[in-house]
């Protein structure tokens, strides 16, 4: 029991590290989405000061109309990010429920670990899955594959915003003027 546990403690961590990778492989790192995440930064900015400049002549029909064009690029450009986001999720989330299939049927029956506590009544159905038994407090594959590819991808999103923030922090402190 304690070798599957391991085993899928490893392989959580490698998937979602995988999954990371992935993602940046096919979003983040592509000069399109560099590009619209670029012209979404500046027209945010554009749009931040010329708001400010223009405060009191809002009530001008031609500066008024100028702000709502400007608005409308930015959630055009919004768009077009979140929809190339969207279609490499779609192709990674595709690879990931294959992955899941084969890992599920390896484990299959198997009691990989044993809970400390017995699940409330809808959980039960998820962590004693495809379990002989009614000892509730048995653990199936698909329950500690979620829980630990969930913390595990929680602490590398903290870690990536923590770094970010730092690098952004120091731009800014070296007098740089747009933080990445």
């Amino acid at each position: 029991m304690w070798s599957d546990t391991l085993l899928i403690l490893f392989i959580s961590v490698v998937t979602a590290f995988f999954g990371e990778g992935l993602t940046w492989l096919m979003v983040y790192r592509t000069e399109k989405y560099q590009k619209l995440k670029s012209e979404v930064e500046r027209q945010c900015k554009k749009l931040e000061k010329r708001k400010e400049t223009s405060g009191e002549s809002v009530a001008l029909k031609n500066t008024k109309k100028k702000l709502e064009r400007e608005e409308e690029k930015l959630k055009t450009n919004t768009r077009d990010l979140s929809l190339f986001k969207m279609r490499s999720m779609l192709a990674i989330g595709i690879v990931f429920t294959a992955l899941l299939s084969i890992f599920n049927s390896i484990f299959d029956g198997r009691i990989v670990a044993k809970l400390p506590f017995i699940p409330i009544g809808f959980l039960q159905g998820i962590s004693h899955r495809n379990l002989p038994g009614t000892d509730y407090s048995d653990c199936s594959f698909i329950f500690l594959y979620i829980l630990c590819t969930m913390s595990i991808r929680q602490s590398s999103i903290q870690a990536e915003r923590k770094y970010v923030w730092t690098s952004s922090t120091k731009h800014l402190i070296k007098g740089g003027d747009d933080a990445h």
